[in-house]
This record gives C-alpha cells, sequence and structure tokens, in this order.
C-alpha cells in the first residue's frame, strides 16, 4: 500500500482509468459480437449495417489508447472479410 500522497491518488487514477477503459472495451465488443450474431445467421444486409455501426466504436478505442491501431485494423479487416463472404 503506497504512504505517500502521490503515489495514493496514483492508485485512484489508475483505478478511475482501468474503470474506464473497461466500459469502453465492453461496448466495442459488444458491437463487434453484433456484426458476428449477423453474420452467423447470413444476413450481409443487417452485417454491413452493424459493421458500420461498429467502425466509431474501434476507431475511438484507438484514438483514446485503449488498443492499438493494428488491432484495430485486424478487427476491422476480418469483419469485413466475412462480410464480403456472405
Amino acid at each position: 500500500m503506497p504512504n505517500i500522497k502521490q503515489a495514493k491518488k496514483r492508485v485512484r487514477q489508475a483505478e478511475n482509468n482501468r474503470m474506464r477503459n473497461k466500459h469502453h472495451r465492453s461496448t466495442m465488443r459488444t458491437a463487434i459480437k453484433k456484426v458476428e450474431a449477423a453474420i452467423s445467421e447470413g444476413d450481409k444486409e443487417q452485417a454491413a449495417t452493424a459493421f458500420a455501426a461498429a467502425i466509431p466504436f474501434i476507431d475511438s478505442m484507438v484514438n483514446k489508447g485503449i488498443i492499438h491501431k493494428n488491432n484495430a485494423a485486424r478487427k476491422k479487416s476480418r469483419l469485413n472479410k466475412h462480410i464480403r463472404a456472405l
């Protein structure tokens, strides 16, 4: 446990950031799951709509520094590949 005031503050900040990141990451994963569900149903229109809605979530995670840009590019590429295969 930290004894210095600055270290205590850092612990509080880290916890707040962890909870914020957890919320954003969960939102992104939910958007991706909606796309995957539409793909598994074979509904290309719904999958494309869900994909268009998921892209801003994925891109915002990169801008916030929660995921790496290559990770985001890989997710978008794989989803798009599955949609085009329908």
